[in-house]
């Protein structure tokens, strides 16, 4: 009985943490990244920006290797959903490096850099824990995937899929 208590209590707690947030928080929100023209951007006009879009929201960093190897899958994802804005957080430790990753590796999509990293409010707020990390705000800007870290996660697929459905009616 007891291991029984404890496999539940483990496959509650993986399960959960699935889809932890709806919208983000407003410390989250309240963060601000340098865009590359060296612009500070609160997240929440990021966010404004592409507002009625669904977002797919990546953060990487070029010294990443699992991110790095992902690119190509994230690129295929961009082919295959046009309509659908992808905006690349960085956690590099510089400017530099950001910017030298995102021409090394012919990333394309909207770039921002998290200048106070791993500790920022953002990263705070979403509990990152891992890069890359895959995030889905829908057209309505709920988050509709909070926490995917493959781009093959079924439920990546089904958000954009619905963006395609609702885009087409």
């Amino acid at each position: 009985m007891k291991y029984l208590l404890v496999l539940c209590a483990f496959v509650f707690t993986s399960c959960s943490q699935g889809q932890d947030l709806v919208v983000f928080p407003q410390e989250a929100l309240n963060d601000v990244f340098l865009a590359q023209d060296g612009a500070e951007v609160k997240f929440e006009e990021l966010l404004d920006k592409y507002k009625g879009k669904t977002i797919f929201i990546d953060l990487w960093a070029s010294w990443c290797r699992d991110c790095i190897k992902a690119m190509p899958k994230v690129n295929v994802l961009q082919e295959e959903f046009k309509d659908v804005v992808f905006v690349f957080l960085s956690l590099d430790k510089t400017a530099r490096a950001w910017e030298r990753g995102i021409k090394k590796y012919n990333v394309k999509g909207a770039h921002y850099f998290i200048s106070k990293g791993w500790k920022s409010p953002f990263c705070d707020a979403i509990d990152l824990d891992w890069i890359p990390r895959y995030m889905v705000v829908n057209s309505s800007a709920e988050i509709s995937v909070y926490r995917a870290i493959e781009t093959g996660d079924f439920r990546l697929q089904n958000a954009l899929e619905s963006t395609n459905i609702s885009e087409k009616k």
